[in-house]
């Protein structure tokens, strides 16, 4: 494994496991091909990729500069395929297998534009099976539950960065994804005021939309 390529995210580190547990009840015991957007540093990739051996894991990362932090978590680990680079706002998704079992996407949507959002459920709405699941984590900000004041502070910070990033209310994620054709199915709580929220790709009309 080259080191020197390998970028390093803290917060990857902590969250991996509680993010295993979630993946390893929601995901069918029989694998298939998941599709991972904003892969970042790749430590996800390779943690959960090893840990999920029935489970193709395609890695994917709107930065050039991810893919060999990616490649380098993940070499060696047969089940893991060379990271795409790909950009959720474009029309089409080049490159990306066109029918994918699951989707997993963490901590994107708070520093990104909004238009990421339509992108990423549009995109997984085109590339997920039908009853597919997408794995959302990260943290939001939800109709009538106080926002942790860490989150706030989070919240304030991005927005001072750059004015298109900020938490991201959870029911205009949800609306994004019913509009797309992606019916929400459970919202999980996380440690350090992260949720993990599971959309599914609708069998036939859109679904329930509605996050708790």
């Amino acid at each position: 494994m080259n080191e020197d390529l390998r970028l390093h995210s803290p917060a990857a580190e902590r969250n991996r496991e509680p993010i295993l547990q979630v993946l390893r009840r929601v995901l069918p015991d029989s694998g298939g091909l998941l599709l991972e957007i904003a892969s970042g540093t790749g430590q996800h990739a390779a943690y959960l990729g090893e840990a999920l051996p029935r489970w193709r894991w395609q890695p994917s990362d709107a930065e050039a500069r991810s893919l060999p932090s990616i490649a380098a978590w993940c070499e060696g680990l047969p089940n893991v395929l060379p990271p795409l680079r790909l950009d959720v706002t474009a029309p089409r998704w080049d490159g990306v297998p066109a029918e994918a079992d699951a989707l997993f996407c963490a901590n994107l949507l708070h520093i990104a534009p909004w238009a990421c959002c339509a992108g990423l459920m549009q995109g997984a709405a085109r590339h997920l099976r039908p009853g597919a699941p997408l794995l959302l984590y990260g943290p939001f900000i939800r109709e009538g539950v106080p926002t942790a004041p860490s989150n706030l502070a989070f919240d304030a910070d991005l927005r001072a960065r750059d004015p298109a990033w900020g938490l991201r209310r959870l029911e205009d994620v949800a609306d994004t994804a019913r509009a797309a054709g992606l019916g929400w199915c459970e919202t999980v709580a996380m440690p350090a005021n992260n949720l993990l929220v599971v959309f599914e790709r609708a069998r036939s009309a859109p679904g329930s939309s509605t996050p708790g």
